[in-house]
């Protein structure tokens, strides 16, 4: 079985005004593209099948027949560079480009430095730098669903009131492909720092950087020498001589991961559903910052929104409550998230973006509750999940920008 995977422009599929399948062929190869934005696969091969989640770029295989050349075991992976354009009224010069074979997800373990992967959720080439272990508390699960054998590793939380387990999963800190950048969901500069004392920039970002659960990996294997375009990826793996598809990491990333590893921990997320949109939150203690008349504290927080049903609705509003050890209450009302209301569609169901809060106390808490739209003009209130800021790290030396 090979399977096609393209890069839709969104800008271009804008102009097709609602059409949502297009059939070409280009080089030998069927080309459907379902109207999404992000990526498509065909099966070549009518009698094998490639299982896909149900709320993805990475769209549902389609069928057709023909018999093509297979040299390689598993679904090949391809890619256009150059837009639906390219493929649909210019196709002269313009080829598929191989990205990789794509390899069975793993249900049990996790992956090592230097898998390379699909994202499930918003179709990015990545590689995984390396993994982390977290409490996930996820709301939308009853404490008696959870296995009881994984209930000696789970902490106990009373958040909002109600008791939510803390099951430990694996997730993974990734370097994104530069090439996927401009057209993913998501910040690519969202994992931020505190500059240093001395620097005039209060924060920093290492852009293309993201965490990724377990569950987002499709993995795959590439013989390219350098198949992640990021400017990190020569410096923190090198690839074996005599296997091409393996990335071992280099001495350098290991020196990084150390030094920064009080600023990357991922140790908690948090997430709940609300009529069928979830939001996941993760937070991160970033650091603290002493003044002439007090201390501040930083952290960031990672928001992914998904909508899990067929129906369009959008983000209107945001009402945030953050609690402050100090006694303090604030609310923060506004428009959107980071200038944006984004539409929550089947054929784009999530959006991902960071932000940052400071308090002058050492703890705190954040809750509160994103207003959607419907397609009918009807709006609803999404809850976000309640979750702690707690600075357990003191280290003024603060992270190195240097690898």
């Amino acid at each position: 079985m090979s399977v096609s995977v393209h890069r839709i422009s969104h800008t271009v599929m804008n102009g097709f005004g609602g059409h949502d399948r297009f059939l070409t062929r280009t080089n030998g190869f069927d080309s459907v593209f379902q109207g999404i934005f992000g990526f498509c696969l065909i099966n070549h091969e009518p009698s094998r099948t490639y299982p896909m989640p149900q709320h993805s770029p990475i769209r549902h295989s389609w069928h057709f027949p023909g018999t093509y050349p297979r040299k390689q075991q598993g679904p090949t992976v391809y890619m256009y560079h150059g837009g639906i354009d390219c493929c649909w009224s210019r196709a002269e010069g313009k080829v598929l480009e191989t990205v990789g074979v794509l390899e069975p997800p793993r249900e049990q373990g996790k992956y090592n430095s230097g898998q390379l992967f699909l994202h499930k959720v918003f179709g990015y080439r990545g590689v995984v730098l390396f993994p982390w272990r977290a409490r996930l508390y996820d709301r939308d699960v009853s404490s008696s669903s959870i296995d009881s054998d994984c209930r000696k590793s789970e902490q106990t939380g009373t958040q909002g009131g109600k008791e939510v387990k803390g099951q430990t999963q694996v997730y993974y800190q990734v370097l994104v492909d530069s090439r996927d950048c401009p057209h993913i969901r998501a910040q690519t500069e969202g994992v931020t720092f505190l500059a240093s004392h001395d620097d005039g920039r209060p924060l920093y970002a290492i852009p293309g950087l993201d965490y990724i659960a377990h569950n987002d990996v499709l993995p795959y294997t590439s013989t390219d020498r350098t198949p992640i375009h990021h400017e990190l990826f020569d410096r923190f793996f090198t690839s074996d001589a005599n296997q091409a598809s393996v990335f071992a990491a280099r001495d350098t990333l290991h020196a990084w991961h150390e030094k920064n590893h009080p600023w990357l921990e991922l140790s908690d997320v948090h997430r709940e559903t609300t009529e069928n949109v979830r939001v996941t939150v993760t937070p991160f203690y970033m650091g603290m910052r002493e003044t002439e008349n007090s201390r501040v504290y930083w952290w960031r927080y990672c928001i992914r929104l998904e909508n899990l049903s067929n129906e369009d609705v959008q983000l209107r509003e945001r009402h945030w409550r953050i609690f402050s050890l100090t006694g303090t209450l604030e609310t923060v009302r506004g428009r959107g998230v980071v200038g944006r209301e984004p539409i929550l569609s089947k054929e784009q169901p999530a959006f991902q973006y960071s932000s940052h809060v400071s308090l002058q106390a050492a703890s705190g808490h954040m809750w509160g509750t994103f207003r959607f739209e419907h397609v009918h003009g009807s709006q609803f209130d999404v809850r976000i999940p309640p979750f702690s800021l707690e600075s357990t790290k003191e280290d003024k030396s603060g992270p190195r920008e240097s690898w």
